[in-house]
């Protein structure tokens, strides 16, 4: 391990009730435990710009620890900052809309079954203006139902998470619904969110 406080060997496999298989494999680094590197990762992602408006869902549980991802940042600082700057960046620092954002991170999660994702990013899509019938229909990808601009954003975000390319055609109605930066963008969503993914997968954050 890069820099950092050893975590509990306790913490790195918890137990499940009735002494079950572990429901996470890596514990909760809490605050208490961090170095000075880690301790910027955190108070970065708790602290930032992901904790200023409204809250629309949990950056940290009860007991002080990230929520989500975000607990396996602190694991390589360097990194971990790098990575939560890359997503605030996604987040806030794009030109897309806050709707078609929103669409396109709720159809990576939906393509990479990533449940925590969609849950954190359903109460933000509903806050861009997203309808329950439009939630639905993401998350069952009927892509049918969007004005075109939109239903655009979630066709391209589809092909790129299930065929890692987009041909010809697709190509050109992308560039010509958002540009050739806003397909940038797009793809930078896509691959940041399939890196959450398969994060949230392999360390099983539920």
């Amino acid at each position: 391990m890069t820099g950092g406080t050893e975590p509990d060997p306790a913490e790195l496999h918890p137990s499940a009730p009735g002494g079950g298989p572990p429901e996470h494999r890596l514990g909760k680094l809490f605050p208490a435990r961090l170095d000075d590197d880690q301790r910027a990762v955190y108070d970065a992602i708790a602290g930032g710009r992901r904790a200023q408006g409204p809250q629309l869902f949990p950056l940290v549980d009860a007991g002080g620890g990230l929520e989500g991802p975000f607990n396996a940042f602190l694991l390589q600082p360097r990194l971990g900052f790098a990575w939560q700057a890359l997503g605030a960046a996604v987040r806030y620092e794009t030109a897309l809309s806050d709707r078609a954002r929103e669409i396109a991170i709720l159809v990576t999660a939906t393509a990479s079954d990533a449940a925590f994702e969609w849950r954190s990013h359903e109460p933000i899509g509903r806050h861009a203006g997203l309808t329950d019938h439009e939630l639905d229909a993401l998350r069952t990808s009927r892509f049918d139902v969007f004005a075109d601009d939109d239903r655009l954003v979630a066709a391209t975000v589809s092909a790129l998470c299930v065929r890692g390319d987009l041909d010809d055609e697709e190509y050109r109605r992308a560039v010509g619904a958002v540009g050739p930066a806003g397909v940038f963008e797009l793809l930078t969503i896509v691959g940041y969110y399939q890196a959450l993914a398969m994060q949230l997968r392999v360390f099983r954050v539920s």
